[in-house]
């Protein structure tokens, strides 16, 4: 065993150095015409005059210094690693046999230690340099027949991952993409300029490692309108004691296992902290909606509370509405999803809306089998025009929202909907001051109304619940 851990030891460390030598030899990366031609390979080491206006050498004095540090690290552990080896084995030849073999690395370890101190520091590396994109050096009619552009924002971030993201990719030779496009750009909310640091922050990750805990952080560049967010190359962590979801029919109605979510960036420590009889439970929009007691009686069963009797409506009495219609929705509320388990009991598909917003709402939908929609207000929604059957909303906007993004979420909700469709506005909250304002929102559609209920909640505020049909339109 300790002669195969030297064997392995000596051969990564050669395999090392030959990559460090022919990353080095320039020529291995260029045509021959360049070793040749002075001139030629003069070029290369230029961003002016020759065509590489937008070639990123800061990215790749980046990438090679992270390349060598991770070598230098695997290189020092493969060191330390033999000379203790070499030290065990002079010590166990003084000793007897069967307690050499009780010092003796077994094979998980071995194995262990191969994964985690050898084999993922060289994956890594592999990845860093074939990301490396050193340009081809085109011909003068060719630099005098190709017009240059510079890429917005490529030299903005300072995370190098950044300014790959942005960078504009070609097809491969030049073929033709999509509709004709040659090459793809990197979408990032214009917000995500004003929140430079945060990004930098958020994409300074280890290519191929795994991501850093900080999905708050992913979460809070979202709701501050860096949305959509980059994609990123590293893989999420997930929870230590992540156990197999509950079967489909058992999972609805019942919380999941704490050890499935990830904590450590909330108040609550597991789902019996977020009770609604818990005055410290970290959320306030969705109240009592991880009580699966209570979520299980909503829209099926009659309020007690007059108030609510008329302005919650059962979900059978909306479906009555299109009998056999409603297929697909999406429920853009704060919610544990609940509606959409009531909806699949009925044979209907519900897409739901969650952020994590004191609590994992998210992670709790996906739990309980049924299907999370993880976006902002800031974003158009990702369905093709007149799809949806149903759009539930029921705690979300309520009288805090603009009245100008309203106009742009609820028109994009009407695209989305099919003719035909329902627009279901489940307890719509605001002061009574600013109701007409926002009925005036609702009723400039011209929609077929169902049902139309407005009711106290306070003496200065009022509920509003509306059951509303898209026109065609045609």
């Amino acid at each position: 065993m300790v002669a195969m851990q030297l064997v392995m030891g000596v051969f990564v460390i050669c395999i090392s150095m030959a990559s460090l030598h022919r990353f080095y030899t320039t020529n291995s990366f260029l045509p021959g015409s360049l070793v040749d031609d002075p001139a030629q390979c003069a070029r290369f080491h230029t961003v002016d005059d020759g065509g590489y206006e937008r070639f990123d050498l800061r990215a790749l004095a980046d990438r090679v210094d992270d390349v060598l540090v991770q070598l230098a690290e695997l290189q020092d552990k493969l060191e330390a690693t033999a000379l203790k080896v070499g030290k065990k084995s002079k010590k166990h030849r003084r000793s007897h046999h069967h307690q050499q073999q009780d010092d003796n690395m077994t094979m998980i370890e071995f194995r262990r230690f191969l994964e985690d101190e050898v084999i993922h520091p060289l994956y890594s590396a592999h990845i860093a340099l074939r990301l490396i994109r050193i340009p081809r050096p085109s011909s003068d009619d060719d630099a005098a027949t190709t017009t240059t552009s510079v890429d917005p924002l490529v030299n903005f971030f300072g995370a190098e991952e950044t300014r790959k993201y942005v960078t504009a990719k070609g097809t491969r030779e030049g073929r033709a993409g999509v509709y004709g496009t040659n090459r793809t750009y990197g979408a990032i909310g214009h917000a995500c300029v004003l929140m430079r640091a945060e990004l930098d922050a958020y994409m300074g990750y280890d290519v191929g490692a795994r991501c850093p805990d900080d999905w708050d952080l992913a979460q809070r560049l979202m709701l501050g309108g860096c949305d959509p967010l980059p994609r990123r190359r590293c893989l999420a962590p997930a929870s230590k004691l992540f156990t197999r979801p509950k079967p489909i029919n058992a999972s609805l109605w019942t919380l999941p296992d704490d050890g499935n979510v990830r904590w450590d960036r909330y108040h609550c420590r597991g789902y019996g902290c977020l009770s609604a009889r818990n005055p410290r439970r970290g959320y306030d929009r969705c109240v009592g909606c991880f009580d699966m007691d209570r979520e299980k009686r909503r829209w099926t069963t009659r309020p007690t509370n007059k108030t609510v009797v008329v302005t919650e409506f059962r979900i059978d009495d909306v479906l009555a509405v299109k009998p056999g219609e409603v297929r697909v929705g999406l429920d853009v509320s704060v919610t544990t999803g609940s509606f959409a388990a009531r909806m699949r009991e009925r044979g209907v598909t519900i897409l739901s809306t969650a952020l994590n917003v004191g609590a994992p709402f998210a992670e709790t939908i996906a739990l309980r089998g049924l299907l999370p929609l993880y976006a902002t207000l800031s974003q158009r929604l990702p369905l093709f025009d007149n799809t949806m059957d149903l759009v539930h909303t029921a705690g979300f906007f309520d009288g805090w929202v603009d009245l100008q993004l309203l106009d742009f979420v609820l028109f994009d909700w009407d695209r989305v909907l099919r003719p035909g469709g329902l627009l279901w506005v489940d307890r719509f909250a605001c002061e009574r001051k600013d109701l007409d304002d926002y009925m005036y929102m609702f009723l400039q559609f011209r929609y077929k109304k169902h049902r139309w209920v407005v009711s106290f909640k306070s003496k200065d505020e009022v509920y509003l619940s509306a059951l509303l049909e898209k026109p065609p339109r045609s």
